[in-house]
């Protein structure tokens, strides 16, 4: 009986942490880095290709608001740079949006002209996760036909793919969170 109490407390401490650590470990990205959110100077798209975006981080959009704003719009309104139909309106200058949801989400500024120049920002939403795993993927697997002594044509093939850092993807704050984790995780194990 207190194997299972024990078991059940030791599960549920372990989703608790996952779900602290989803809910704090976001990643804010700061749409444009040092120049912000503007019509000149920054390839949305590129600087969108080089990050990874989860459930749980945030998106910061920092401008002038006399001549910007950011509006969410769905893909086709995105293609058409058309902010008439907004999903949401942004205008204070320093907006900090949640990513919420998995999935393509599509920002322009809503200022005439300004979204045809380029101020327009597309990002794939991924499912947040427990971390970067790095596993070997197995190559192709022998058929029991095979030749019993492997030759270079059909001894097993490994790709040892690495998935990239959490730092070489910006996420700083989320490898220093996932460290405090893991120290928690040894010392539960250790108790």
């Amino acid at each position: 009986m207190a194997l299972i109490k024990n078991n059940v407390f030791f599960t549920s401490l372990l989703i608790l942490v996952a779900l602290f650590g989803v809910a704090l470990g976001g990643t804010v990205h700061k749409v444009g880095d040092s120049e912000g959110w503007t019509m000149i100077g920054v390839d949305y798209e590129a600087w969108a290709c080089s990050r990874t975006f989860q459930v749980g981080d945030s998106l910061v959009f920092n401008y002038n608001k006399d001549f910007h704003d950011v509006t969410e719009v769905t893909h086709n309104d995105f293609e058409m740079c058309d902010s008439s139909k907004p999903l949401m309106k942004y205008n204070t200058g320093s907006d900090s949006i949640n990513l919420t949801k998995s999935g393509l989400q599509q920002f322009i500024c809503g200022v005439p002209g300004h979204c045809m120049l380029g101020q327009k920002l597309q990002i794939h939403v991924v499912p947040a996760s427990l971390g970067h795993i790095v596993a070997p993927v197995p190559g192709p697997v022998r058929s029991p036909s095979s030749s019993s002594s492997p030759s270079p044509t059909n001894a097993p093939q490994y790709n040892h793919q690495m998935t990239p850092s959490p730092l070489q993807n910006g996420g700083a704050m989320k490898s220093a969170s996932w460290i405090g984790y893991i120290s928690l995780l040894a010392m539960i194990l250790a108790f």
